[in-house]
């Protein structure tokens, strides 16, 4: 086993359409699009029922649930009911980025502090500017987190594109592997691993241009604030 086939100049080529550069543009594709319907599904969901209390319970535990499905499940079932092709490995991805994302609005909103809200509201705010301008930004460290959280998972698992028949960085282990190819295997590890790290590397930044000093901690007031309970489910009967 060596680097051969990771140090092939003839893998690194543009013009090539199984070359690195393609499937990583490829990978990259997969990713975007699944974190992208994940967002706007849990994203408003985490907010709402963070700004409000209500049906925070239900939320969670279906996001606990979510977290627990196996994905390369999910894809199989999807594959069944859709065929081959990019929706079946969408599916998956998204059920798999919903929970992180959904868990960490909820919980940068419900840490968002009462006399915080309290006083937006006593300067006339609605409720929407509250969620919109108060909590979200002060949650946004949170959010971020679990957006990195997310694409972390989803960088990872999107190999699962090639079993659907897919192109991405998954190609080269199941091609690979097929082919008692274990260069090829390595290889498409190694870039898989290296991809993640350069992308979470460039959200951490971005969260740290994005959050301003005091939003992130860096000297904010350190005072005792209370922070809104957890809501508690309601007696039967």
């Amino acid at each position: 086993m060596s680097l051969d086939y990771l140090l092939d100049a003839a893998n690194w080529s543009l013009s090539n359409p199984e070359g690195f550069p393609q499937r990583i543009l490829e990978h990259l594709g997969y990713t975007a699009l699944a974190l992208l319907i994940a967002a706007v599904i849990a994203f408003p969901i985490g907010l709402l029922i963070g700004h409000t209390g209500r049906g925070a319970l239900l939320a969670i535990n279906l996001g606990n649930a979510g977290r627990a499905l196996p994905t390369l499940g999910v894809l199989m079932l999807a594959l069944a009911v859709v065929g081959i092709g990019l929706v079946p490995v969408t599916i998956a991805l998204v059920v798999l980025a919903i929970p992180p994302i959904l868990a960490t609005t909820y919980a940068g909103v419900r840490s968002v502090a009462d006399e915080t809200v309290d006083a937006a509201r006593g300067v006339g705010m609605t409720e929407p500017q509250i969620a919109w301008r108060v909590e979200v930004p002060i949650a946004l460290p949170i959010i971020i987190g679990g957006l990195r959280n997310a694409t972390l998972q989803v960088i990872s698992t999107a190999t699962i594109a090639a079993y659907a028949g897919l192109g991405g960085l998954g190609r080269y282990l199941f091609d690979g592997l097929a082919t008692l190819d274990y260069d090829q295997v390595v290889a498409g590890a190694i870039v898989i691993a290296v991809l993640a790290v350069v992308i979470d590397l460039a959200l951490a930044g971005t969260q740290r241009l994005l959050v301003s000093p005091g939003v992130g901690g860096r000297g904010a007031d350190n005072r005792p604030t209370t922070v809104r309970p957890e809501p508690k489910p309601e007696p039967a009967g």
